[in-house]
């Protein structure tokens, strides 16, 4: 009975291959198309670039497995400019002499003498960034970030425009109250005080301001 089966199974795949068949075959056709949609996807790959958006039909059609990097970008630097210390700040220095009307170049000469232009500096006192400004005044000022260029440049000119109002525009007044205080200049009758630091101070001052006007 095997031997029947067997001879039986060999006949109908022998009728089989010798029939005409009239309908293309499914499996070929479907092997076909895959061959196919393989070549394409592999000329697509080959020759679309790789920074194709994800959001394209290339993309989805040729990468779907791959994950989408950032984009590229590339810039070349032909020349570096160093600025000078002494000129890094010039436009907050501008604005800050037309908020509170006071010259320029006092601000700058100030910057000059109290940190050498380095926003960073603290002295012995407490006193921060450019125009050294002491804490107490920084909270009066409402000043938030004292190390910030820009508002420390600010509250030093507003300090300096008060000052100037107070001593009727002495500059060797205004410069001893900076840097001693308003009260020492009081105790001493309304004259620079007789302190080595300061009487140093303001002939620093007013030197650079004499350079600045030449």
């Amino acid at each position: 009975m095997l031997g029947l089966r067997h001879t039986d199974e060999e006949r109908r795949h022998t009728d089989r291959r010798a029939s005409t068949r009239t309908t293309c075959d499914r499996r070929r056709g479907e092997r076909r198309r895959a061959r196919l949609r393989n070549l394409v996807f592999t000329g697509l790959a080959l020759a679309v670039p790789h920074q194709i958006s994800q959001g394209s039909t290339l993309w989805r059609l040729s990468r779907p497995s791959l994950r989408l990097m950032g984009p590229r970008v590339s810039t070349s630097i032909d020349s570096i400019m160093p600025v000078e210390p002494a000129r890094a700040y010039d436009s907050i220095i501008v604005d800050a002499a037309k908020v509170y009307r006071v010259d320029a170049r006092l601000i700058r000469s100030v910057m000059r003498a109290e940190s050498g232009f380095d926003p960073s500096a603290v002295s012995r006192a407490g006193a921060m960034g450019l125009m050294q400004i002491m804490p107490e005044i920084a909270n009066a000022f409402g000043v938030e970030h004292p190390f910030d260029p820009r508002e420390n440049i600010m509250a030093g000119a507003r300090l300096l425009r008060e000052l100037l109002d107070q001593h009727q525009g002495n500059i060797p007044l205004v410069l001893a109250s900076y840097n001693a205080g308003p009260g020492a200049v009081a105790d001493w009758g309304g004259v620079v005080p007789p302190f080595a630091e300061t009487q140093g101070y303001v002939r620093r001052v007013t030197g650079f301001l004499a350079d600045a006007e030449n």
